[in-house]
């Protein structure tokens, strides 16, 4: 059976792009208040904006705008005698916040759609003069949309951002929410966190919190390899990893996501380990699981020798991966946790 053909899709800059271009064209064929709308495209990837309602409008007057609530400057281009002032409509958010692409008080669309926008901008109003236009880009429901992202962790409010570099969002790639990930480090280290903590679930957040603050947790997901290589890319100084057992376990036999659909726990690799390392055969035969290992291995003594083992291998598979990484990873399970 062949594999199902993912869909590919389009990112909410390349959508609002191609709207802010209808509705221009519009603008100045009919010389009054132009809107256009679009739907963003379905696709395989992991994004809770597909689908959502996108919506341009333009005019000389900013006042017949449905403008985000939050007081903010509008991102402004200039052409020859001609003038596009872009604003944030309902439902896009407003940076608040430094540390991001997009200088706080100003709409967030980030830098890529931004200028597509201020290029089509320029090459549509050749021939004309004297042209002082506002813009506004909204998002159906934006603002419940937003609260499903990180925006609100680093100072984007009031709705959602529009991004964006190539227009393409590929499926599996699950480039959404990497980008996420990314943009929430960089905020952090141009905030000066020194310690960042990546944490895969609830539990892992909720012991964070007691480290730090939120501006320096990132929820990475299953994306383990992409978090921490977005690390050393960043210069971060220090990671502290958090997850569970189970997780940490695929994350010592050598998983760079640790989703179920990349594989699951080699039983077999694990009871050898364990041999090896606790000299204590484990009964893979009755339980499968890694919790049912912890409980059997709690019975005859052995359990936060397990959680020992299990930590450094994964601490020693990821520098592996990445040599120049600076991540203490820790299981939820041992006692004391980040109780250095």
């Amino acid at each position: 059976m062949s594999e199902k053909q993912l869909r590919k899709g389009y990112t909410t800059g390349a959508h609002t792009y191609i709207i802010f271009r209808s509705a221009l064209y519009c603008f100045l064929t009919i010389k009054e208040l132009s809107i256009s709308k679009t739907n963003k495209m379905d696709n395989d990837d992991l994004d809770v904006t597909k689908g959502c309602e996108i919506i341009v409008t333009i005019s000389t007057n900013s006042k017949d705008l449905t403008l985000n609530n939050i007081k903010h400057q509008p991102s402004t281009y200039i052409s020859g005698s001609n003038k596009l002032s872009l604003y944030a409509g309902e439902g896009v958010g407003v940076v608040t916040k430094k540390g991001l692409k997009i200088a706080p008080n100003f709409p967030a669309i980030n830098p890529a759609p931004r200028d597509a926008i201020f290029e089509a901008f320029n090459e549509i109003t050749q021939g004309y003069e004297n042209l002082d236009l506002c813009c506004s880009v909204s998002v159906t429901d934006g603002e419940n949309i937003a609260r499903q992202t990180a925006n609100s962790k680093v100072g984007v409010m009031g709705g959602i951002s529009i991004l964006g570099t190539k227009g393409i969002v590929k499926p599996i790639s699950s480039s959404a929410y990497i980008d996420s990930v990314k943009t929430e480090i960089e905020f952090a280290v141009k905030n000066e966190y020194n310690t960042l903590y990546f944490t895969l679930g609830n539990s892992a957040f909720e012991v964070a919190k007691k480290h730090s603050n939120e501006e320096a947790i990132i929820e990475i997901g299953n994306f383990i390899y992409d978090s921490i290589e977005l690390a050393v890319d960043l210069n971060v100084n220090e990671v502290v990893f958090l997850c569970g057992i189970g997780k940490m376990t695929k994350v010592y036999q050598g998983f760079k996501n640790t989703h179920n659909r990349f594989g699951v726990i080699d039983f077999e690799l694990l009871q050898k380990d364990i041999k090896e390392e606790l000299d204590y055969e484990v009964d893979i035969e009755s339980t499968l699981t890694v919790k049912g290992i912890s409980q059997e291995l709690e019975k005859v003594g052995l359990l936060e020798k397990f959680y020992t083992m299990i930590t450094q291998k994964a601490n020693e598979q990821i520098k592996l991966w990445h040599k120049k990484s600076n991540v203490k990873a820790i299981i939820l399970e041992q006692k004391d946790v980040l109780g250095w």
